[in-house]
């Protein structure tokens, strides 16, 4: 079974620039938007399939060659406006998805889900019901970026934390942009398994233990006197429907995930976070302009955010940690932290900056999205990928 024509073919030059013959005026967007989006989801494709995803690998192929555009969902989603890679178009649509999963709100699903139904022609046929009798509960997923706030993800950013610590020598203090719930705010009560070397408070909560490629780092001392962030649109993981949103960003092939996001849920249930509903730039402008202690390195921190700024909010950012890095001195420096995609390659990149004596970015580490593996120091040049749409390369910091 399909669920409408085939997508058309994912020639990037054909998807995103020229003109096609009888094409015109508001159709021709139309058209354009809709092989875009397909191809997003093909993208999508290929980072499960690195990533292990088999699952969603599957559902995001048949969404790019099946879905038609019968419903408001399905056309909501062939007819996004933006650039459907940056925005995480497939994440929107598949956390809405599962979410229903979650809820025990449509059996069929469930099965594709548990990886029971494989075939195609049975995949279309279970989301064409679905987007039909759900588009209540799908359409708000649609309207805002996936919150994956996937606690995994601190043992990437402690690598350049590690990095900052080792070249400064001094104690941090943390301000994350883009924190959504807030719970990489724990990252001072996480425990940090490297290849054996361990990070972190003496009896943790939760430990995180990435599959780390690399030799063990050196051990050094690392002490986080403080950590803050924001969010544009935080949520609440107290709220039981909130946390139920968080868990929807996790992926079904990776139950560990949804173990290690109810405990850190719980964790911040128990301790709290210091997480304000600010724009990044506000935010990041009004920290870096308050007093600095002695002794204390100032880190910007983020993970998988840059895609989500304005370009002038990102251009403040940028300019704000410029301004202040050519004013502090060695016993108030400044640094910056961030894991964010290496999309071509399917990875991310765990880059350090610091302030004064500035040597530009050093790549630290590379690592799975969710940190499942983390491999220390720069990635080879060259490894194979996939080709992007210009409007889909991001270029962070």
């Amino acid at each position: 079974m399909t669920i409408g024509s085939e997508a058309e073919g994912s020639d990037m030059a054909a998807l995103y620039g020229g003109t096609r013959a009888g094409a015109t005026g508001r159709q021709e967007e139309a058209t354009m938007s809709e092989a875009a989006v397909r191809e997003a989801f093909r993208i999508q494709a290929f980072y499960c399939a690195r990533m292990d995803a088999p699952i969603y690998a599957r559902l995001c192929e048949v969404i790019a060659d099946r879905l038609g555009r019968d419903g408001e969902v399905a056309r909501r989603v062939l007819d996004w406006p933006g650039e459907p890679t940056r925005d995480a178009l497939p994440l929107r649509l598949i956390g809405g998805l599962h979410a229903l999963v979650l809820d025990r709100a449509d059996a069929a699903l469930a099965a594709v889900f548990a990886g029971a139904v494989t075939e195609p022609e049975a995949i279309a046929a279970v989301l064409a019901a679905t987007l039909e009798h759900h588009a209540g509960r799908l359409l708000p997923y649609l309207d805002g970026p996936p919150q994956t706030n996937e606690p995994g993800r601190a043992a990437a950013l402690m690598v350049g934390l590690i990095a900052v610590a080792r070249r400064a020598g001094l104690r941090l203090e943390t301000l994350e942009i883009g924190a959504s719930a807030g719970l990489n705010l724990l990252i001072d009560r996480y425990g940090v398994d490297l290849g054996g070397v361990v990070f972190g408070p003496a009896a943790p909560a939760l430990t995180l233990r990435p599959d780390w490629r690399g030799a063990a780092p050196e051990p050094v001392a690392l002490d986080i006197v403080a950590t803050r962030g924001c969010d544009v649109a935080p949520l609440d993981a107290r709220d039981p429907a909130q946390a139920r949103r968080l868990e929807s960003y996790v992926w079904p092939e990776a139950p560990e995930r949804l173990a290690r996001l109810r405990t850190a849920i719980a964790m911040l249930r128990a301790h709290g976070v210091a997480l304000d509903r600010a724009d990044a730039a506000d935010w990041i402008e009004a920290r870096l302009a308050e007093p600095q202690a002695a002794g204390v390195t100032r880190v910007l921190l983020h993970s998988v955010v840059w895609q989500y700024l304005p370009e002038a909010t990102a251009d403040r950012v940028r300019a704000a940690m410029a301004a202040t890095g050519a004013r502090v001195t060695r016993d108030r420096p400044l640094a910056w932290v961030m894991m964010e995609p290496d999309r071509a390659a399917g990875r991310q990149l765990v880059r350090v900056r610091l302030w004064p004596d500035d040597r530009g970015w050093e790549t630290v580490a590379s690592a799975h999205a969710h940190a499942a593996w983390i491999a220390p120091g720069a990635p080879p040049e060259q490894e194979p990928g996939i080709a992007l749409p210009d409007g889909a390369v991001i270029r962070a910091g």
